[in-house]
């Protein structure tokens, strides 16, 4: 089973009490009537895949509801650290 800490609550809770959210630190574009219809599909579609140490977002939608940030090893699957969404990243 895994465990993922969740930096709100300050426990660890099996993985089932959590979803994946997608890459960490998307910024939204500043002036988005300027993008057309490519740099929109970056923005929407594109996104890393490392092997490796990847940034993600995660939830902890059965106890707290929050956003998080997770840095987490998609080799492995394990995680390295967790830590709060508007943190920078760890």
């Amino acid at each position: 089973m895994i465990l993922i800490h969740c930096p709100y609550c300050d426990e660890k809770r099996a993985e089932i009490e959590f979803a994946y959210a997608g890459e960490a630190h998307i910024s939204r574009p500043v002036d988005p009537s300027t993008y057309g219809d490519e740099e929109w599909e970056r923005y929407l579609f594109i996104r890393a895949n490392p092997k490796g140490r990847h940034h993600e977002r995660w939830r902890h939608i059965h106890g707290c509801g929050r956003f998080f940030n997770a840095v987490r090893d998609t080799v492995t699957d394990k995680f390295e650290t967790t830590y709060k969404a508007g943190e920078p990243r760890k």
